[in-house]
Parts: C-alpha cells; structure tokens; sequence
C-alpha cells in the first residue's frame, strides 16, 4: 500500500527552482520510494547501493554522467561524492533545472561534497517518516496556534483515544511498518539499528566497538524530550564529553535525533543555553528504551516524554513537508520555569505546552515568564535603545488529550494532540 507524501509538493517547487534537488533523511524514511514515483517516464533510475555501478561511478564519473544522462534520479549519492564536481559542470553548462535528483542518507558526507561543489545549484528538502496526518490520509499546511484553522482542520479528522496516539507512537513513523502490516516491528528495528551502525555510523566515527554507540543511542532515547547535558552523557556511556557531543552530532546530521533550540530574548534573565534533544522516530525510540507494548509505554514512567517527543515530532515534521525551516525553540530557566515549545515566527512569540492529561490545570502558568518580551523600551531598562527587539506574544497552546478545541481563558487554548 502507497500513502501519499506531504512533501511532494514541495519536491516539484524545488526541482522547478534549481538545477539539482538533494533529499535527505534517515535511512528507510520513504526517500527512494517517493522520488521513483515521483519520476516521470524519461527520468532514469539509478542506484550507487549497487557495487558494480558504484565502481563504475568512481572509476569514470563523466562517462557515468553520459551514460545516465539527465534527468537522472541518483540514489544514495554519498557513496560516490568524485560526481558532484561533474554534475557541477554538466549543470552550469546546460542550465536546465530539475535535472538531477539525488538522494542521500549520510548528510553529513552528502553536504560536505553539497558546499563544495553544487552550492548556489542545489535546493535541499529534508525529509522523514511519516506524519500522523499522512497515515491517515491528511495534508495539512504547517502547524500554527491559529484557532480559526484549527476550527476548520477538526472537521476533517477523527479523534483519537490515549491507546490509539500511544498505538501509534509505539509503531512510529517507518513507512515500511505501514505499508506492509505483516512485518515484525521488533525485527525491523533491529535489522534498522544493524544497518544504520555497520553502514553509516562505523564508516563516519570509525567505532572500534558497535555496541558501545548503540549503548549510546540507547541513552540518549532514555533521555528523549530532556535538555543536553554531555558530561552526564559522557558519565553514563563511559566515554569522554568531547565525544559524546561528537555522537550526539553524528544523530543529529542523520535525522534521527533533533535538537531544538532555547529562546533567547534580552529582556529574558537566566535563561538556559543548553539545547533540548528528541528523537524523531518515537517507534525506533521506544525499541531502544525496551518497551513491549503501547499499553506497558502508556501506563510506563517515560510516557510524558514519549508523549511530548511525538508532539515535538509531528509539528517538526509539518515545517519540513513545506520546505521550511522549523521556527521552534522551548523555554527554561535558573527558576526551573519552562515553556515546551515556542514557535517564533514574524516577530511573534507562541507559547506551547505539552501534557497528556485531557485538562491540564495551571498548564499555562508560566506563559508569563515571556512578558517582559513585549515591553516597550521606555518601560525596560533591557530594551533602552532596542526598539526593534519588542516581541509580541499570540495565542497560547495546550496540546493535551482534550476531547474538542476548547478555551482555557481569552487567550489561550486546549488543542487536542490528534489535532496537530
């Protein structure tokens, strides 16, 4: 079974922009898949998995290029980064755009060859798994605290219970797991861990030990939806900080661990530096953090984070199938105050929090820390001089378990999770 992507959209603006469009994503995520589909009949497929073509590749890359002439789909591109200085010069010298489509699950080798040959001729789009909207056939734009959208969008979903968002939390978001019911999520995500360490991993960090980095991996999606900290991660895995952070790093450029960023504003004191991490794939999370069922990972001590590391996930995932960046940031300070999410976007601060409970109480209690934000300067000594720094703060967001769009005062709301 085929489930539509979100982002294709956005893939045929880019392809229509620059001469090379790169895809890049996890391993598994539906890359290949959707690009062959997407691929008219006179674009040609080829695929640098295969040994005997990638030999070809290395060994002779302009008679690679004539041989798969443009428009060409180039899968798994990383392995041969001696083309991109001939797609540099096939693309300056024709100026056709969408010529080359090219795929990679390695992104940090992929852009390093990205910078220094194709820059200014490549569009890039990141991709992951599937939303919760594209399971259930939905395309919705990105995800804002706009209420009279929300009103619109909940006339076209169907609400879900706490075992059916926990349902699909534990599955997660691997559109193998979806497309064929028979496959075993257990073995799945253990061939998946297997080929992402022995393929990308081993040959990125020259890991001497493959089980000391899944221990890693294993640690960090203990600690999903909690800020950074490398000397306590370093102090569990056994290593040194400067290479935690490294790995931590190595997650991060394949896609499978995001790190939002703290807001920072002037007129905010004591607000914490350190990043907030999130896996993106809640299902090969909770393999890695041992649970054996949506109900025992409901009723379990790690539910809120899975909970908030899903919520995280999907809305990141609504900015990258637009093409756009995701302006989200959370909020903590010395006080231990924290805001769960905030989307910033044209000067406009949105505070969200997250909590599995249908009606949080006093969910939006610390709201307030953001409103020396909006002062004007002649009323905060911070913002003598910075005019151009007064933010304004929209409406408010509880993401819970609440069964319909619903008021907690005039300027916040409860939105139910399915609804994201």
């Amino acid at each position: 079974m085929y489930y539509e992507r979100t982002i294709e959209s956005t893939i045929r603006k880019i392809s229509r922009t620059f001469p090379v469009l790169i895809v890049t994503g996890p391993r598994q995520i539906g890359k290949t898949t959707l690009l062959t589909k997407m691929a008219e009949k006179e674009r040609k497929v080829v695929s640098l998995d295969n040994p005997t073509i990638r030999a070809f590749a290395k060994s002779d890359p302009e008679l690679f290029i004539q041989r798969y002439q443009p428009p060409v789909l180039i899968d798994e591109v990383q392995y041969v980064p001696e083309l991109f200085d001939y797609i540099k010069v096939y693309v300056d010298r024709e100026k056709n755009c969408g010529d080359f489509w090219l795929t990679g699950s390695q992104t940090f080798r992929m852009m390093k060859g990205v910078s220094e040959s194709l820059a200014g001729r490549a569009g890039i789009v990141q991709m992951q798994g599937f939303s919760n909207d594209e399971i259930r056939g939905i395309h919705f734009p990105p995800f804002r605290v706009e209420i009279s959208s929300l009103m619109e969008r909940i006339n076209h979903v169907d609400p879900m219970n706490i075992l059916q968002i926990f349902s699909r939390i534990y599955k997660g978001s691997m559109p193998r797991l979806y497309e064929d019911e028979s496959v075993d999520r257990s073995h799945y995500y253990e061939s998946y861990l297997e080929t992402y360490i022995s393929r990308d991993v081993k040959e990125l960090l020259q890991v001497a030990d493959e089980t000391a980095f899944l221990n890693f991996m294993g640690i960090i999606a203990a600690r999903t939806a909690t800020n950074v900290n490398y000397e306590s991660l370093a102090t569990e895995a056994g290593i040194s900080a400067p290479t935690a952070k490294h790995w931590l790093s190595v997650l991060v450029s394949s896609g499978i661990v995001v790190l939002i960023q703290p807001y920072s504003n002037n007129a905010l004191k004591r607000v914490i530096k350190a990043p907030r991490m999130y896996f993106m794939d809640t299902g090969l999370c909770a393999h890695l953090t041992r649970w054996s069922s949506a109900e025992t990972l409901e009723r379990g001590a790690m539910d809120g984070a899975f909970f908030e590391t899903w919520v995280v996930s999907e809305i990141y995932k609504s900015y990258l199938n637009a093409g756009e960046k995701p302006p989200l940031y959370f909020y903590r300070d010395s006080n231990k105050k924290e805001i769960d999410l905030i989307i910033y976007q044209d000067g406009t601060v949105t505070p969200i929090e997250i909590k599995k409970s249908s009606a949080p109480k006093e969910a939006v209690k610390n709201f307030s820390v953001l409103k020396p934000i909006t002062q004007a300067p002649d009323e905060e000594d911070a913002f003598a001089g910075a005019a151009h720094m007064k933010t304004d703060i929209g409406t408010g967001a509880v993401i819970c378990m609440a069964v319909d769009l619903i008021p907690v005062d005039r300027k916040n709301w409860y939105v139910p999770a399915w609804l994201i």
